[in-house]
Parts: C-alpha cells; structure tokens; sequence
C-alpha cells in the first residue's frame, strides 16, 4: 500500500500530521532525539537507495521470466533529486553510510555523474554498490574514479548451466569480469552474495566459498525471503542459515568473527580447513564468510536501515506494505526541513519485525509486498 502523502500540515495537539490527500500519518512526539529513529529504540544510520527498478538479469528468485511494468523515466528520482535527498539524510539526519542499489544501477546512464556529485557533496561518506556485474568490467575504473568506495555482486554460481537456469541469462562470464575489474579498480572489499535455491546450487556452497577465499573475497550466503515477484516462496523449500552452515562444514571449520557485527545483516565467520576425517581445523585463518539469516534467525531488533525506492518512497522495513511519498513532496517545492520531517515520521511508525509487529516470515498473519526485491532496491 502506498501512502501518497502533499505537503505537511501543522502538527495536531495529538502529534499526528496529514498529507493533502487526507491521509495520515503519525508523527514521533515532541521531544524525541534527531535522527531517523524508531518507537522500538532503532536509528537508521545506513540508507539504501534504489537509483532504477530496471534490469538486465530475470533472477528466478526475484523476477518473473517476462520481467516487470517498468517505471516512466518521470517517475524515478533524477540525479539532482537524489543528491538532495542524499544531502538531507546525511547532513540532517545522521545517516553514515549509504548503498545504491537497483533494479541494476548500472543501467542507469547518469550514474557516473550521480557518483561524482554525491562524492563532492560528501567527501568521507562510504559509497557502495550492489550490482550484478553485467557490464562492470567495462565501468568498473570510472566508478572509482568518480568516488564509488566498493562493490557487492550477486553471484549464485560458477558454473555456466546453473547460472543460466537461475538468472535466465547465459551472462556468467561477463559477471566475472566484472569482479576481476572492479578488484583491480580498488572497489575494496568485493563482497559476493549468494542465495542458495535448494536442489540446484546449494551443492555448490563450499567450491563457492573456496573460489571466494583464493580471489580475498568475501562471501555472503542469504536465505532467500518472500520478495519474489511470482509469491512462489514456501518456508519448507528455502535453504537455511542452519544448513548453509552444515554444507560448508563438510570442507571448512566455521569460527565466531570476533569483529562486532555493529548492525550488519551478515554473521560473519572465520574460515578454516577442515583436516579431512576429522573435526580438526587447521590453524590458518583461510577469510571469512557471512551467512544473512532474515528468516531463521533474524536480526531486526538491531535493523539500522532506511529504503528509498526509484521513486522517491521511503520503506521503513524491506517486508514494508505502507511506503511514504518523499519525491511528490520534493517536487511539490517542500522545504529540506519539512522533508526531513517527513522523512522521520515515516521512520517512526517502522515495524517491529517483518512488516509486522513480530518476528516470522513464516506466521500465519504474514503478508508478502507486493514489490518483489528488484522494484525495492536491497
């Protein structure tokens, strides 16, 4: 459900304030901290930021095979509105770190450009990227150039056959390119995330992890959640933290990262050999591994994420049905002030867990968005 909410009004003596299309929205009481937090005590510090809904690839667990009703080029934020926007959640409102995510990023021909200015506007902010490398060994220079910091690639598998069958495109040997290059640019630490689809690359978890650990990458496992576009996700049918563990364990020995986690959705671990036969470890620390458990084991009591999709809505929450306007405010000529404001009221009513006011993607009263991730923005 989107909420499409116009310029703010004044504040009711119950602290709730209404767009000019009636609908209202709870606004956080008076004297509340600044900053984008939340009534359960969590302050979104790290912004992800969704730059197009388009995409090159037809990820099985993501989109359908025809794809999606892309959104006009009007619709989506353009790079002065993301600058600003960017401009407001940094200077304003505490955030420190910030992602762009997709649809495909680099898909998008003012990128480079979105990139520099974003880097001149904020010059020690960490900038990354999730992508799926299609392309990135021909851009991967230029985006460092401009000021990207670093890179995350989706990756589900080395071997031709599977990639094809989960992305629908026989693409798998431009991605790689692309993480050599962006490698070689500095885009430092490459990150790869993997969703492990159960009875076609979960198999292939530990040579995953062994091609990762002998490049200095660092891998993450995630489970795949209830984002799909054709709602085909069943609890019994997805691979677990759990088993993703005991997959890795027939090679390596997995050790607690003794590094705070400080909010990431990724559990890290040490990764050594394992001494065939046997439950010993051998004593070299191989790299690490990250395992991102939204469904078993899920870390949203300590959630530090705030969402801006292509067209300006702010999600509170990734599993979020209500999305709050931001660009329609912007574009109405709103203030940086009221935006700001906006902005924290839409994060104050975020969800405990799951879209819901409890943990489980898997409860009887759960509701899958209507957006699947693609049209989100990770």
């Amino acid at each position: 459900m989107s909420v499409q909410l116009g310029m703010p009004q004044p504040r009711a003596d119950d602290g709730r304030g209404a767009g000019t299309s009636g609908t209202p929205l709870p606004g956080r009481p008076a004297g509340m901290p600044a900053g984008l937090v939340d009534r359960y005590g969590r302050r979104a510090t790290d912004m992800r930021l969704s730059l197009t809904d388009k995409c090159n690839l037809r990820c099985t667990y993501c989109m359908p095979a025809e794809g999606l009703e892309w959104l006009s080029k009007q619709a989506v934020m353009s790079a002065a509105e993301i600058v600003r926007i960017v401009r407001i959640g940094v200077d304003m409102l505490g955030v420190r770190e910030l992602r762009l995510t997709g649809g495909e990023p680099l898909v998008r021909a003012d990128l480079l450009d979105i990139i520099s200015a974003l880097r001149q506007a904020h010059p020690g902010l960490p900038i990354s990227m999730t992508t799926n490398a299609v392309g990135l060994d021909k851009k991967a220079a230029g985006l460092k150039a401009a000021g990207l910091s670093r890179i995350n690639v989706s990756l589900d598998s080395l071997h031709e056959e599977t990639f094809t069958q989960l992305t629908r495109r026989p693409f798998l040997n431009k991605v790689l390119a692309g993480v050599d290059a962006a490698w070689a640019a500095g885009l430092g630490p490459v990150k790869l995330n993997a969703v492990l689809m159960r009875g076609i690359n979960d198999v292939e978890s530990p040579a995953l992890l062994a091609w990762a650990l002998d490049r200095g990458y660092e891998l993450r496992f995630i489970e795949q959640m209830p984002l799909d576009a054709d709602h085909g996700w069943t609890r019994r049918n997805m691979i677990t933290a759990a088993e993703i563990r005991e997959l890795l364990s027939v090679d390596y020995v997995l050790g607690a990262d003794p590094r705070d986690r400080d909010g990431a959705p990724a559990e890290r671990f040490e990764v050594r050999a394992r001494v065939p036969g046997t439950g010993e470890a051998t004593g070299d620390v191989l790299g690490t591994v990250g395992i991102i458990a939204s469904v078993t084991e899920p870390f949203c009591s300590d959630c530090r994420r705030t969402r801006i999709t292509a067209e300006g809505k702010i999600m509170s929450c990734l599993f979020s049905r209500e999305e709050v306007d931001l660009l329609g405010l912007l574009r109405e000529g709103a203030s940086d002030e009221q935006l700001a404001e906006r902005w924290q009221d839409a994060m104050w009513i975020k969800p405990k867990a799951h879209g819901m006011d409890h943990v489980g993607l898997d409860a009887p009263d759960f509701v899958q968005p209507d957006r699947s991730m693609s049209a989100i923005g990770g």
